[in-house]
């Protein structure tokens, strides 16, 4: 038999075989993936009580100490900005804003430069 033709052979009887010799790059286990979640405000409401506008709110999950801000607004006009120093030991803040005629108030909230919630009180049509 001509020596081509057993070279041939042999690499087509070895193909199959060859084929599934390839590198596996998945790892069987995956490791184990830490996901830090943001901070973010539960247990918030935005009451009127007399000519007094009384935003609460708490900060949940982990974080780092810092600022929980507001902006008020009625409709499009801003009418305040405050802030409350927030840490492990304080997560509980209250915002008071002083408003004597019925409006659509609303209330937002940001933490570290990100805004985590808006709260709204409509009195009157927007």
């Amino acid at each position: 038999m001509p020596r081509s033709f057993l070279l041939a052979a042999a690499l087509t009887l070895l193909a199959p075989a060859l084929g599934g010799c390839r590198y596996n790059f998945v790892p069987l286990i995956p490791p184990e993936v830490k996901v830090n979640f943001p901070a973010r405000i539960t247990g918030v409401s935005l009451t009127r009580s007399g000519e007094v506008l009384t935003l609460q709110a708490a900060l949940e999950g982990r974080f780092d100490p810092g600022y929980l801000s507001v902006v008020w607004f009625d409709g499009g006009r801003e009418l305040g900005r405050d802030s409350v120093y927030l840490d492990a030991e304080t997560r509980r803040a209250s915002f008071a804003l002083t408003a004597a005629n019925p409006g659509a108030y609303r209330a937002l909230l940001s933490f570290g430069g990100n805004v985590l919630r808006q709260v709204e009180l409509y009195e009157v049509q927007p």
